[in-house]
């Protein structure tokens, strides 16, 4: 059971905590590979080699226009979005007007705007990956079990693919391949919405992975 010491100890850790923000970088270009998570961390790193040691930061991968034949199309929404804690600001900042290649893809990125996490009741990651948990329920399980350790109370949920099963993604980082699932949290306090979206589940945030967008804003690229 939870005692009213524990929550108001709880309340008062996320207090203490920095406020992040989110920076919207446009990006311009034509075609990237649909799975650019470990391109595009390695190309930012490459800008700037401080971000591999920032374990508080959240990289979101390019969305476009999936061909389904493993390449997206950049359009005019295009952009990477990089959640940091406002001190960190001019750390990511540094990428503002900077040309990068993702593999053989040159994009070139714009001026960011910057806003702050609104809180929403359902809020939807492409992929969260969870070392070690590869089928649905032993997943669903550890990432319950990673609510709990952030005290949020909340549902959580595996969408079905088009076939009707759970809906597993899959990105590559070098020969290897990891296994995630699309991950949907509801029923969520505005508080632990935030922190959810401060926070996000399981492993490789650098590289687009249990980052956790409002439902309608998620795309499936």
């Amino acid at each position: 059971m939870t005692t009213s010491a524990t929550v108001s100890a709880s309340t008062a850790a996320r207090e203490t905590l920095e406020p992040f923000v989110e920076l919207k970088f446009p990006v311009r270009g034509t075609q990237l590979p649909a799975d650019h998570n470990y391109g595009l961390y390695a190309a930012l790193v490459h800008q700037i080699p401080e971000l591999r040691q920032q374990h508080d930061i959240s990289i979101l991968t390019i969305p476009g226009f999936g061909d389904r034949q493993g390449k997206i199309s950049l359009t005019s929404d295009s952009c990477i979005r990089i959640r940091v804690p406002i001190s960190k600001i001019p750390l990511a900042y540094q990428l503002a007007g900077k040309p990068i290649a993702i593999g053989k893809h040159p994009i070139n990125i714009g001026i960011p705007q910057v806003s702050v996490l609104h809180p929403s009741a359902n809020l939807r990651a492409r992929i969260v990956t969870i070392k070690g948990y590869m089928q649905s329920e032993p997943f669903l399980a550890a990432a319950r079990r990673q609510l709990s350790n952030l005290d949020i109370s909340a549902k959580i949920s595996i969408p079905a693919d088009r076939s009707g099963n759970p809906s597993r993604k899959t990105l590559k980082i070098k020969r290897y391949t990891i296994v995630g699932f699309t991950t949907e949290i509801s029923g969520l306090s505005d508080e632990d919405s935030i922190q959810l979206q401060r926070c996000g589940l399981g492993g490789k945030r650098h590289m687009g992975c249990g980052i956790f967008l409002p439902c309608k804003e998620d795309r499936d690229v």
